[in-house]
C-alpha cells in the first residue's frame, strides 16, 4: 500500500486431517477472500495442507505425492492475485522428509523453506519423521520449474522497497538462536511463521509475549499462524491462536478455537528507519533473495492511530507511566540541586499548566532530598496580560504545596523599560510581549543569586518544537524539567499527581486544566477574560504533537504525517485545517532551531526529545523547502 504499510494477515481455515484436497479447496477460498480486502501476506498454519496431527502418515507416500499436487493445484488458481501467500506442507528433498513453507504468488512458486529446530518431546514428535533444514538448499521440482529450496531465503517486493519478508516455523521461534534473528539481520522487516501450538494452560500468554517481544527485538514486524480445531484431537487441542506484531506492539490477537483470521497493516518504512538508528542492523547479507510484486494500493488503515501518540490509551497503562515520568523529573533535578549545593529552587507560577507540572516535580524533588519546601520560591508576576483567574490559581497552588509565596508586578519595570528604549506601551507588538517575558526572567535568575538557588524552568517540549518561547526570557532557566513532555502529556501528569494532593491543591489543579492556555502577555478583555490564546496563533497543541511524534521519532515524510493526522483525527478537523497547521509547524520548527542550539540542559523522559547534546543536531540555519515543497504538490 501506500506510505510504506502492507497488510499482511493470519488465517486457520478449516482443516480435515490428511484430506488434502478438501484443506486446499479451503486455502483456495481463503486466499481469494484475503486478495480482495487488499491482503498483501499471508500466513497460513504449519503442515496447514494437511494437518500437523498426520502422526506416521507422514511415511506415506500416497499423503507426500498428494500435498504435492494440491499445492501446484493452490499456486495455479492464484494466478491474478498478487500477494505472497506461505502454506506449509512436508516436502521430500535428497532423500529427506521436510517439514516446509511454501511461499508463492501470483500463480508462481518462489520458494520453500524448511523447519530447522525440530521439536522431540517424546517420541511421537517431529524427529520421528522430519529432519532439520539446517544448512540445507537446493531446488525442488515444482510446477514444471525448479524452485528454491532454502531456509535462509528472503522475499523481497519490488514495489515496496523496505518489503522484505523471512519465514520460520513453529519450534524456530522459541530456541534461543532463532532463524528470523538471522533474517533480520539480512534485512528482513517482516517474519512469518507458520505454526502448530496445541493449547494448555498458560501457554497463551507466554505465547502472545513471546512473539510481541520478538517483533521488538528483531524491530520488525511478526505474524504467527497456527493450526485450529480441525486437528486430531487424540492427545492435545489446537486453538487457531494467530498473532500479528510489529516492533514490541501487539496489533491484533485471534480468539482462542474459532479458527479466525486476522489482519493488520504493518509499516516496513517504519521499521527500516528504526533500524538505521541502530547499529547492529546492517553489514550482513546471507540471506538469499526471491522476488515477488504486490500492487500498491491506496492505504486504507484498519486501526486508526491514537491522536496522543505520546500517552497511553489504557488508564492502567497511563498511570504508571505517568508516576515513571514525574520520578524521572523528579529524580534529575534532585542530583542538578545535589551538584550544585543549591539552597533554593526558584520557580515562576504562572497559572497555567506547565508552570504547575514544573512546580509539582520541584517539590518532589525536595522530598526527596529530605528538603523543607520553604525553600521552594515560587513567584508569580503579573503583567499587563494577567487575568484575576490565573493570578488566583498561582497563589492558591503555591499555598497548598507549602512552598514560600511571592509576588512582584512586572508593570512598573516593563514601563520604565519601554521608556528607556523608547517603545509605545500601546504598540502591543513582539516588543511589547517579550519585554515582558524578558522582564520575568531576570527577576528569576536574579532571585536565585540571591538566595543561592536554581531557576527551574518551565517550557515544554511542545514549545520547543514551535519556538513558541522568548529567546533569553522564558526559553532560558537553569534546569529544564519539562524539556521533554509535550503538551497533550503535561494534562495527564498533573492530573495523575492531583490525585495524590490535598482537596486544595487537586480543586486549583482541575481548574489549572480547564484553563486556556495562553502566554497572557496581551491585555484581557473588557469581561477580564485571556484574550491572547495559544492554539489560535499556531495551532493546536494535540495536532502539533501527533507531527512532531511522527516526522521526528520516526522521519516521516511530510504527505506521511498528514495521511496519519488525517486518519487519526477524522471527525475533528478536516483535511484543510491539519494541512494549514502541518505547514506551519514544519515551518516554525525549521525557522526556530536557533532557540533550540542553546537550550539549558533538561530532562529526557521519552523517545522524543529535541536537546542539541545529544538527540536533535541541527543546523540553525537549514531551510524547510524540500519538506513545504512535498505539502504543496
Amino acid at each position: 500500500m501506500e506510505y510504506g504499510f502492507i497488510k499482511v494477515a493470519a488465517a486457520t481455515p478449516k482443516l480435515r486431517v490428511a484430506d488434502v484436497a478438501f484443506n486446499a479447496d479451503n486455502i483456495i477460498t481463503e486466499c481469494k477472500r484475503q486478495f480482495e480486502r487488499g491482503v498483501q501476506v499471508l500466513v497460513f498454519p504449519e503442515l496447514s495442507l494437511c494437518g500437523y496431527t498426520c502422526g506416521d502418515l507422514f511415511q506415506q507416500k500416497v499423503l507426500i505425492d498428494g500435498c504435492k499436487k494440491e499445492a501446484e493445484r493452490i499456486v495455479k488458481a492464484s494466478e491474478g492475485m498478487e500477494m505472497l501467500v506461505f502454506v506449509g506442507l512436508p516436502v521430500f528433498f535428497k532423500k529427506k522428509l521436510y517439514n516446509c513453507a511454501l511461499a508463492f504468488s501470483d500463480g508462481k512458486p518462489l520458494g520453500f523453506v524448511p523447519k530447522i529446530n525440530l521439536p522431540n518431546y517424546n517420541e511421537f514428535y517431529e524427529l520421528r519423521h522430519f529432519a532439520s533444514g539446517r544448512w540445507i538448499e537446493g531446488s525442488v521440482s515444482f510446477c514444471g520449474e525448479e524452485v528454491p529450496f532454502d531456509s535462509r531465503l528472503i522475499f523481497v517486493d519490488r514495489n515496496h522497497e523496505h518489503c522484505k519478508v523471512g519465514c520460520e516455523l513453529c519450534e524456530d521461534l522459541w530456541v534461543p538462536e532463532t532463524p528470523s534473528q538471522d533474517h533480520a539481520l539480512a534485512g528482513a522487516t517482516l517474519i512469518v511463521n507458520l505454526s502448530a501450538s496445541n493449547e494448555v494452560i498458560g501457554k497463551r500468554e507466554y505465547r502472545r509475549d513471546l512473539v510481541r517481544m520478538t517483533s521488538g527485538r528483531l524491530v520488525c514486524g511478526y505474524v504467527y499462524a497456527s493450526a485450529g480445531s480441525g486437528e486430531s484431537t487424540s492427545d492435545t487441542v489446537y486453538s487457531g491462536h494467530n498473532l500479528i506484531a510489529e516492533n514490541g506492539v501487539l496489533f491484533a490477537e485471534s480468539k482462542l478455537f474459532a479458527d479466525e483470521s486476522i489482519s493488520a497493516e504493518i509499516d516496513v518504512d517504519k521499521l527500516a528507519y528504526e533500524r538505521k538508528k541502530l547499529t547492529d542492523f546492517g553489514g550482513e547479507d546471507e540471506g538469499t533473495e526471491v522476488c515477488f510484486s504486490t500492487p500498491v494500493r491506496e492505504c486504507v488503515l484498519s486501526h486508526k492511530p491514537s491522536r496522543f501518540p505520546f500517552v497511553p490509551e489504557r488508564g492502567e497503562e497511563l498511570a504508571e507511566r505517568a508516576e515513571l515520568i514525574l520520578s524521572i523529573q523528579a529524580a534529575g533535578l534532585k542530583k542538578r540541586l545535589e551538584h550544585t549545593n543549591a539552597k533554593t529552587a526558584v520557580i515562576g507560577i504562572s497559572g497555567g499548566l506547565d508552570s504547575a507540572l514544573a512546580f509539582l516535580v520541584t517539590c518532589r524533588a525536595f522530598d526527596l532530598l529530605g528538603k523543607d519546601r520553604k525553600d521552594v520560591i515560587a513567584i508569580t508576576m503579573p503583567g499587563f496580560g494577567t487575568t484575576g483567574k490565573t493570578f488566583r490559581n498561582s497563589l492558591k497552588l503555591i499555598e497548598a504545596m507549602g512552598a514560600t509565596s511571592r509576588t512582584v508586578s512586572i508593570v512598573d519595570s516593563v514601563l520604565q523599560h519601554f521608556k528607556d528604549i523608547g517603545h509605545d506601551p500601546e504598540n502591543h507588538d513582539v516588543t511589547y510581549e517579550n519585554a515582558q517575558a524578558r522582564m520575568r526572567t531576570l527577576i528569576l535568575m536574579d532571585t536565585a543569586n540571591k538566595t543561592g538557588g536554581l531557576v527551574i524552568g518551565t517550557g515544554d517540549l511542545s514549545e520547543l518544537a514551535l519556538g513558541w518561547a522568548t529567546y533569553n526570557g522564558d526559553h532560558m532557566s537553569m534546569y529544564g524539567v519539562n524539556a521533554s513532555v509535550p503538551k497533550t502529556l503535561v494534562k495527564f501528569l498533573i492530573a495523575h499527581e492531583a490525585k495524590s494532593l490535598s482537596d486544595d491543591a487537586r480543586e486549583t489543579l482541575t481548574d489549572i486544566l480547564n484553563t486556556e492556555i495562553s502566554p497572557e502577555l496581551l491585555p484581557p478583555t473588557k469581561e477580564g477574560e485571556i484574550s491572547q490564546k495559544t492554539e489560535d496563533l499556531v495551532g493546536p497543541y494535540e495536532l502539533h504533537d501527533f507531527f512532531l511524534y511522527y516526522a521526528i521519532r520516526f522521519g516521516f515524510p511530510p504527505k506521511k504525517v498528514e495521511f496519519l493526522a488525517n486518519a487519526a483525527f477524522e471527525g475533528k478537523y478536516d483535511r484543510e485545517t491539519v494541512h494549514k497547521w502541518l505547514v506551519n509547524f514544519y515551518r516554525r520548527f525549521f525557522s526556530q532551531q536557533f532557540k533550540r542550539s542553546c537550550m539549558p540542559d533538561g530532562i529526557k523522559v521519552g523517545s522524543v526529545t529535541l536537546s542539541p547534546r545529544a538527540d536533535w543536531r541541527m543546523p540553525s540555519d537549514a531551510v524547510a523547502s524540500l519538506w513545504l515543497k512535498e505539502l504543496e504538490t
